[in-house]
């Protein structure tokens, strides 16, 4: 099975909400799609994100202007996966950070870091390696963009592959990121990118 990987850009837009209109998520009700929109650069502030609906309209905006980073994994064209990697200050506004990753460090600094955020794989894909390859391209695309370091933030005991859509510590530390901390329920993983 071949897995061919592409950044998200506009022109994905359609294959990006496709995806996510027919993956079913933790509960497979169609109104709790969540497009990933609540993982972006886009200050959430003012935002309305209470149906499916609506959180489908934010992402084909998110998807066109960049606020939503990430890839997404095909195979026989057709999306099969999807990883959320944005450059994390730019993401301190979005709702699932407040939510989600208060005890986590915001760096105010020089240093360049790729936050991994999301994966969502098709369950019929789910313990294929899918996660694994978009993360490998996630860490290659940020060298080769600049980026100092890569961080993850996965729970620190697995509870559900629906729970721990962060990825777990166990591939985390497969692709070569070590422990840095405990924040909250979460384990703050990092991989340097520059030697």
């Amino acid at each position: 099975m071949g897995i061919d990987i592409k950044r998200l850009t506009p022109e994905l837009s359609e294959d990006y909400l496709y995806f996510f209109d027919n993956t079913p998520h933790s509960t497979n009700k169609p109104e709790h799609r969540c497009y990933c929109v609540c993982w972006s650069s886009k200050d959430c502030e003012g935002t309305d994100f209470s149906s499916a609906e609506k959180r489908r309209d934010i992402a084909k905006e998110y998807v066109r202007d960049g606020n939503i980073q990430g890839y997404l994994a095909y195979v026989d064209n057709k999306v099969i996966g999807w990883c959320n990697a944005n450059t994390k200050e730019d993401c301190y506004g979005c709702v699932s950070w407040k939510m989600f990753m208060k005890p986590v460090k915001e760096e105010e600094s020089d240093i360049k870091i790729k936050s991994v955020l999301c994966f969502a794989v098709s369950p019929e894909m789910r313990g294929q390696g899918v996660a694994t390859q978009l993360l490998k391209r996630v860490c290659e695309d940020a060298k080769e963009d600049g980026f100092d370091l890569i961080e993850a933030y996965p729970n620190r005991e697995f509870t559900s592959t629906e729970d721990d859509f962060m990825g777990t510590i166990s591939m985390f530390e497969k692709a070569g990121f070590i422990r840095c901390y405990e924040a909250g329920n979460k384990t703050v993983m990092q991989k340097a990118l520059k030697v």
